[in-house]
């Protein structure tokens, strides 16, 4: 695959100090990004616990330590005026990754007697999760071996293998980032990277997401030991909370809420499932308005007072038990007014209450027997319409999930995405609109199959999939001016290339998905015809899109497409900037090997410099290069105005 990387000039004059607001802001923005980069560069002698604790760490602590700049001086936080915006954040990204990159470092190297110690060669304070550890999700065999190869590596080669395949930085910024974390040798260490080239996207996975964890438990036998002897204390606190808890009504009544903090009048209206909104069964038919402010309450047990009123208790106030999610960009706090009422209702062994509040749907369960392990979702739903709010998930079980569709679906059908030209299976709905179990893809360990519901209305046919949240995303197919449902052959064979990508843009708070088909290509050496690419995945918030482009080689199997650049919080391949260029490293059937571009309609020519140099009128380029070539790929549209590669 083509490594695209921007040209860096490392001597620029530096530019201003970062301040720590600016530097705060990349970190937030981009701390998924940091805390892998982090990961991946500390040494897998940690143990992968310690290093999913420790990338946590280094990230957090990684701000200027005065308003004005960097608090331990030095040359930190002076970053190359020139083409700032090539790490995807700007100064304040880049001093922050700078002190990732140094503190991951430090944390490899052995302690001496006659040295001070550093910071990051100790185990860190926090994050700490007591009687668990954490690590990622296993990866396939290409992840693994690629985990072997980085763990033969030095430390500073190592960062330089990261920074090159994940961050995209030409081997001079890269030498200038080592130099600047405090590395020797920063060119041996380069040299030393070269014999590691990792597959594009390979980096990205979720094997080195240290933000995706699965959880273990310690060493039993000693936490029985040391639970033994904390019993006294659990007990006189135990006493203690009772006593405190006996005036007045307590907070027994609410299950698993906290304590009341306030005797707020119109908080405890909205507390009260008296004031609950609650819409006729018919007024989605004659309402200006299809979305979830017209469902109306279903279930079982939209008249059990007692389990409507802790739904309602804990969504103001959360316990400590309460296990508490909200998709990216979604608030958690209590609601405004009294909410809507949309479903409370038995799904399989818990007791499932949904609430809207006009921004977001939140989604109380309780198991059938008390409240331990009440467990509290918010997803954000707002400016919804009929084909966005056509469903929502209300239980997932052992890998399988259950939906509640709008009242104005007719039909329901599974189809699998990867066979094209299966025909949908019939999904049974009971008299609420509560689907049967449906297998979820967003949860499986490998993309064996991809199951999205195919719901029929009045409007045709939508064609939806589970990425881990409460409301399923839309799945769409053509140019960003005027997408469309995925109906015909062409659409349903596209995304049949594009669902095992997916899970790239998972529990991200995605409203909908869109596969943009921008160039076709033949092959050199009579290879076929390539198609190229380009999926979209739009939030509930507006930001935070993620864009990727995926060469799709000519396979008689719809094998999945490889993804050649990617992009997050970008408007290409969107209605404001409805054009991309991309480019692959590729391999003929013959053994030849070829740089392959392609862009949209508007791209009027494509220029390869760099490593290579090469030029095609028109927006598309084949030329023969060797394996493991790099080039920087750029285009002009037909104004004349430049476009580089997506990223």
């Amino acid at each position: 695959m083509l490594n695209v990387a921007p040209e860096q000039d490392i001597l620029n004059p530096p530019a201003p100090s970062v301040g720590v607001e600016q530097a705060e802001a990349a970190l937030v923005e981009h701390y998924p990004r940091l805390v892998r980069l982090a990961y991946l560069v500390l040494p897998p002698s940690l143990g992968r616990n310690r290093r999913v604790v420790t990338a946590h760490a280094i990230v957090q602590r990684s701000l200027p330590r005065g308003r004005g700049g960097p608090g331990d001086g030095g040359d930190e936080a002076l970053i190359p005026a020139a083409r700032r915006s090539e790490a995807g954040g700007g100064p304040g990204y880049v001093y922050v990754r700078r002190r990732v990159v140094r503190q991951a470092l430090e944390a490899g190297l052995p302690l001496r007697r006659r040295a001070w110690p550093k910071r990051a060669q100790f185990p860190p304070l926090l994050p700490q999760v007591w009687g668990l550890r954490l690590f990622p999700r296993s990866g396939g065999a290409d992840e693994l071996a690629l985990d072997q190869r980085l763990s033969a590596l030095s430390g500073p080669a190592r960062a330089a293998c990261v920074l090159r395949a994940l961050e995209r930085l030409s081997d001079d910024a890269v030498v200038a980032e080592l130099t600047a974390a405090g590395a020797t040798g920063a060119r041996q260490a380069l040299a030393e990277a070269d014999g590691v080239e990792p597959e594009p996207g390979l980096l990205e996975s979720a094997e080195f997401d240290p933000c995706s964890l699965q959880a273990r438990p310690t060493d039993l036998m000693r936490r029985r030991q040391h639970g033994r002897a904390a019993l006294a204390a659990v007990a006189a606190l135990v006493v203690c909370g009772a006593l405190i808890g006996l005036p007045g009504d307590g907070w027994g009544p609410d299950g698993a809420a906290a304590p009341a903090y306030a005797q707020n009048p119109a908080a405890q209206a909205a507390l009260d499932p008296g004031h609950l909104l609650r819409v006729e069964p018919t007024a989605w038919t004659t309402a200006t308005r299809t979305d979830f402010s017209v469902w109306p309450a279903r279930g079982d047990l939209t008249g059990d007072a007692g389990l409507l009123r802790r739904a309602l208790a804990v969504w103001a106030r959360p316990g400590e038990s309460v296990q508490v999610s909200a998709t990216p960009g979604t608030p958690s706090g209590p609601p405004m007014g009294a909410p809507q009422l949309l479903f409370a209702g038995d799904v399989d062994r818990a007791r499932v209450v949904l609430l809207y509040d006009g921004l977001r749907v939140a989604r109380y369960a309780e198991p059938r027997q008390g409240t331990a392990g009440a467990a509290l979702d918010f997803a954000r739903v707002d400016a919804a319409d009929a084909a966005s709010a056509s469903a929502l998930v209300v239980g997932r079980t052992d890998g399988n999930v259950r939906y509640l569709t709008a009242p104005w679906v007719r039909e329901a059908s599974v189809r699998d995405l990867l066979t094209p030209d299966a025909a949908a299976r019939p999904l049974h709905r009971d008299e609420d609109g509560v689907t049967d179990p449906v297998i979820s893809p967003s949860q499986a360990g490998q993309c064996t199959s991809w199951d999205a519901l195919e719901f029929r209305d009045d409007s045709g046919v939508r064609l939806v999939t589970d990425l881990g949240e409460l409301a399923p995303a839309r799945l769409t197919w053509g140019p960003p001016s005027g997408p469309h449902d995925v109906g015909d052959r062409a659409a349903r064979e596209g995304w049949a290339r594009t669902a095992c990508l997916l899970p790239t843009v998972r529990s991200h708070g995605v409203r909908s998905v869109n596969d943009w088909q921008f160039a076709q290509q033949t092959m050199p050496e009579n290879n076929g015809t390539a198609a190229w690419i380009c999926t979209r995945a739009e939030t509930w918030r507006g930001a935070g899109s993620r864009v990727f482009a995926q060469f799709q080689a000519p396979s008689t199997r719809l094998a999945p497409g490889a993804i050649a650049a990617r992009a997050e919080n970008s408007a290409a391949c969107g209605p404001r900037e409805a054009r991309v260029l991309a480019g692959v490293l590729w391999k003929s059937r013959g053994g030849t090997w070829f740089v392959l571009a392609a862009g949209s309609e508007q791209v009027a020519s494509v220029t390869l410099s760099g490593g290579m140099s090469a030029t095609e009128k028109g927006n598309l380029l084949a030329t023969r290069a060797k394996e493991g070539a790099r080039a920087e790929l750029n285009g002009r549209l037909a104004d004349g105005s430049p476009i580089a590669t997506l990223r």
